[in-house]
């Protein structure tokens, strides 16, 4: 039996959840140009309602999860942690994130929040049983927390700004994920789940991750040049960086002699969205 402590963990998906945070931080501060106590509940609300959100992910994908050697060990296929548990620390995580959204940074924040739920739970999740193409719909999730973050710090939806914020995060999950699929598409064909890679052949795949990691790269463009970034030394970085990433994702257009590891890329990728999340997080304090 792993330790309670590991199990809860797992079952919130922390190093996802983290993440998620992360670029809520982004968010509030491009919005606000700073850091303050404001950010604390805002914060901490979108942290706790995805790891609600990741806790009933486990529920509904826990008899694909038991199938596939990569996902067996979770806590609800393992035995660790049975579904009734699961689903009461999920419903508490979210009914206490929402409220902290809500108290920290007022209803549309918590709206934001609840919308970036119900698209997992309610939309992704079992769209990913229907379709191999369920990703693209499904990447929106990642739009939403930046925002909330940007809402939180007093920014408006309707700001330009904030679109060309959402899109960028929107963008680099769709090749972020494929990639998962050529490492692990014969898993989720096992488990029965469509699999990108039983609809074209894994060369295409590689074709359409390098054309969606292009578009990531211009939406990273674009971040830069909306006035998002002011300072030119980041501009720059940004610039440096998605031509690093498009440099490396090119090897993908043709037919490499050694084994193909889609882990590289995958890695390359969020490297990317790493330094992306630094810059934004870290331009506007110095500026």
């Amino acid at each position: 039996m792993k330790k309670w402590t590991s199990i809860i963990l797992e079952l919130n998906k922390v190093r996802i959840t983290v993440a998620v945070t992360l670029t809520t931080i982004a968010g509030y501060i491009l919005a606000k140009g700073t850091v303050d106590m404001g950010m604390i509940l805002p914060v901490l609300g979108i942290f706790v309602l995805a790891c609600g959100s990741a806790a009933l992910n486990h529920i509904q994908d826990r008899d694909k999860d038991a199938i596939m050697e990569r996902t067996s060990k979770r806590p609800i296929p393992s035995g660790d942690l049975s579904t009734n548990a699961a689903l009461l620390i999920g419903l508490t995580e979210i009914i206490l994130g929402s409220a902290l959204l809500y108290y920290g940074s007022g209803f549309l924040a918590m709206q934001l929040g609840l919308l970036a739920l119900i698209w997992y739970n309610g939309i992704y999740t079992p769209l990913k049983r229907k379709t191999a193409f369920a990703v693209i719909p499904g990447s929106i999730i990642g739009a939403i927390p930046p925002l909330v973050g940007w809402v939180a710090a007093g920014g408006s939806l309707a700001d330009p700004k904030a679109m060309v914020l959402g899109l960028f995060f929107f963008m680099w999950q769709v090749p972020h994920f494929w990639l998962l699929m050529l490492k692990y598409g014969e898993e989720y064909e096992k488990a029965g789940f469509p699999s990108i890679t039983s609809k074209i052949s894994k060369q295409q795949v590689k074709n359409s991750t390098f054309l969606w990691t292009v578009a990531t790269a211009i939406s990273a463009l674009m971040v830069a040049m909306s006035g998002l970034i002011s300072l030119l030394v980041f501009k720059i970085l940004i610039l440096v960086a998605s031509v690093w990433l498009i440099s490396v994702f090119s090897k993908l257009l043709v037919k490499q002699k050694v084994e193909f590891n889609p882990f590289y890329y995958f890695m390359r990728i969020n490297y990317f969205v790493l330094i992306m999340i630094v810059v934004l997080s870290i331009e506007p304090l110095i500026n």
